[in-house]
């Protein structure tokens, strides 16, 4: 048996701090390390210009090298942190209760699922007949059934009776032309009547 008491086994120390030669070591390190970096883009520079026959000076390639390493330098120092990763949303207290146009989120995918096919449908029947009324017959199907436990097809003279004739007629039957924004209107007001 050992004879560690729990005391021991639970007691808690510091680590000192590094030391200071360690600390000027990792100042000059960098330094060292671009350096290195600047006499290997000269040498090969060097090797390259020589052997496509041009003849530069070696103080003027080495300082050609060495500003555009500091520039490289200088310009990661003052970039912008990145992003933050838009896989989860942070809690960050009370929002200021503005919206956020350029985030990415579920409210800008469903205006967008509904503006795009609206405007590219504005001037055709065919496409509005194709792509915008099945559309709305979901939504109205949906509120039927959220509500009231039908859909069109399973009970179709209640939902008429529910719907109203003006919506179940736009419904069922396709117009010989797009509806107005104001039709589109007034058919979106009846479906959140449901």
């Amino acid at each position: 048996m050992s004879s560690t008491s729990i005391d021991d086994l639970l007691a808690f120390e510091e680590e000192a701090a590094p030391a200071g030669p360690q600390e000027r070591g990792s100042r000059a390190r960098p330094v060292l390390r671009a350096l290195a970096v600047a006499a290997a883009v000269v040498a090969v520079l060097l090797v390259g210009l020589r052997a496509v026959g041009l003849q530069v000076s070696l103080p003027v390639l080495v300082a050609g090298v060495l500003a555009v390493l500091a520039v490289r330098r200088v310009t990661a120092l003052l970039a912008p942190p990145p992003p933050p990763p838009p896989a989860g949303r942070m809690a960050t207290g009370e929002e200021d209760g503005s919206y956020r146009w350029t985030s990415r989120d579920a409210l800008r995918a469903a205006i967008n699922g509904w503006e795009r096919p609206l405007d590219w449908a504005s001037g055709n029947r065919e496409r509005f007949t194709e792509r915008i009324l099945p559309r709305l017959g979901e939504l109205a199907d949906e509120r039927l059934r959220q509500r009231h436990g039908l859909t069109r097809d399973s009970d179709p003279t209640r939902a008429q009776a529910l719907l109203g004739d003006q919506l179940w007629s736009f419904l069922a039957t396709p117009s010989r032309r797009p509806p107005s924004p104001r039709d589109v209107a007034a058919i979106v007001a009846e479906l959140e009547k449901i």
